[in-house]
């Protein structure tokens, strides 16, 4: 069976009889875990491992474990620093900022591809304009040249570890007040000034690092109607052509109410997919589920198909490997002694 272009969420830590139902769905392409999926590292594993026994190949399993206040699974696990903390410190040594930013993707990967998990939506490529409340700490910095540079290192230190990256969110949220979680926010900017800031990062490392992009639920619109993640022009003529980006496209969460102007959950499902979407996210409505599945019936892609394929996590230690390893202890080390805060 392939991987199909729907991805879902759980409500709890153990599958339902519905939920594993819903996963087996030819349309189910991935599941995204949150906080409240989370109970211990043991249980984590269990999860990730019923989840890939149902299907062949297995189910994306995903989750946002950027660091900070972003940082979906605690006792056990390494607390990461936000990003703007590493650009922080960047700011006063630059090798020891790169350093930093390798080591956060790295101890972030290793430890999440142990316990089952593909992917993290990492690293955040916005700008830290100090204008988004809800972007804020999560972005390296306010200079694109320092969020590329940051960027590149924190993807190398998760490619080492086996873990493709999502960069986020494109073509930028930086720069807009509002939340996309509870408003449409409004960036009325032109586009030319967009390539020389917020597009810069996913220019340089779009056609190079990236396995997958993530747009945002923000209007911009001296650029197109519809906000980016419901946009042919940004998804197909200034992605897809213009960065020559050829990985996976997520939308971001479609019940977030940045999305609710494209109509009901199925008709944002199909708007996204329309606009060059690979894949579309479905949280925290567990009700609408169905209905969106049944709004997509027919529907196939080969070639999302076949890029969703490549975000399969390659685990090289087991969570009691991992543990041993003097690379992930060095580099533990590293995060622990140049951040106080982090227990």
């Amino acid at each position: 069976m392939s991987l199909g272009p729907v991805m879902m969420d759980l409500v709890g830590t153990t599958l339902s009889p519905q939920e594993r139902a819903q996963l087996c769905h030819p349309l189910v392409g991935g599941v995204i875990l949150f906080s409240r999926n989370y109970e211990s590292p043991a249980q984590l594993r269990a999860l990730t491992a019923e989840i890939r026994a149902l299907r062949n190949p297995p189910l994306i399993i995903t989750v946002d474990h950027e660091g900070g206040r972003v940082q979906r699974f605690r006792e056990g696990f390494t607390a990461l620093p936000a990003l703007a903390r590493i650009g922080e410190i960047h700011a006063l040594d630059r090798a020891r900022g790169r350093k930093l930013a390798h080591a956060a993707g790295y101890v972030m990967a290793a430890e999440l591809l142990a316990h089952g998990v593909d992917l993290s939506f990492a690293p955040v490529l916005d700008l830290g304009r100090g204008v988004s409340t809800v972007i804020g700490d999560r972005a390296f910095a306010e200079d694109p040249l320092v969020v590329t540079e940051l960027a590149r290192q924190y993807v190398l230190g998760m490619t080492q570890a086996g873990m493709t990256a999502c960069g986020k969110h494109f073509p930028g949220h930086g720069g807009v007040m509002g939340d996309s979680h509870t408003e449409l926010p409004v960036d009325d900017r032109p586009l030319s000034a967009l390539k020389h800031a917020d597009l810069v990062p996913f220019a340089r490392l779009c056609p190079t690092v990236l396995a997958a992009v993530m747009p945002a639920h923000v209007l911009y619109p001296q650029v197109d109607a519809e906000p980016a993640g419901f946009s042919r022009v940004w998804l197909q003529e200034v992605l897809r052509k213009a960065q020559r980006f050829s990985g996976v496209i997520f939308s971001d969460d479609l019940s977030m109410a940045g999305a609710h102007g494209a109509g009901d959950l199925g008709e944002r499902a199909r708007k996204a997919l329309a606009a060059g979407c690979d894949v579309v996210l479905a949280c925290n409505d567990p009700q609408g589920l169905d209905g969106l599945l049944a709004a997509l019936a027919g529907y196939a892609n080969p070639l999302s198909q076949a890029r969703m394929a490549r975000l399969h996590g390659r685990p090289a230690w087991t969570a009691d490997e991992l543990a041993a390893n003097p690379d992930y202890r060095a580099s533990c080390e590293l995060l622990r002694s140049s951040f106080s805060e982090l227990p």
